[in-house]
């Protein structure tokens, strides 16, 4: 039987994962097994970022249109449910920029769906 000597894949794996960690704190991006944990939590932590900024970013849409809703003299749950009423199909993050960008234009959907 052949003697098989693993030494090459395992140092290109370790470089691999030394130049994943790259700039990590601490031992964090010399240690190989302290590399690799890192990088496992660093994948973990921007899974869980990923969901939190859709979670975040409706929520800001939300307190956009609320607050230009106010101005036109209604509220968000009001504009949401009569937009559902009448079959005015924009989501809240199109409808946070017009408010934004655009409040004439606001304006004119909040007179509509009333």
């Amino acid at each position: 039987m052949v003697r098989v000597k693993r030494a090459l894949m395992t140092k290109k794996r370790h470089k691999k994962m030394l130049k994943a960690t790259k700039g990590f704190r601490m031992l964090n991006s010399r240690v190989f097994s302290r590399a690799k944990n890192a990088w496992m939590k660093a994948g973990l932590n921007s899974y869980i970022g990923r969901r939190l900024k859709k979670r975040n970013f409706r929520r800001l849409w939300t307190i956009r249109i609320n607050n230009a809703a106010r101005l036109c003299g209604t509220t968000y749950s009001a504009l949401i449910h009569s937009m559902y009423k009448k079959k005015v199909v924009l989501n809240r993050k199109v409808l946070s920029n017009l408010a934004i960008e655009t409040p004439e234009v606001f304006k004119k959907i909040v007179s509509f769906v009333k």
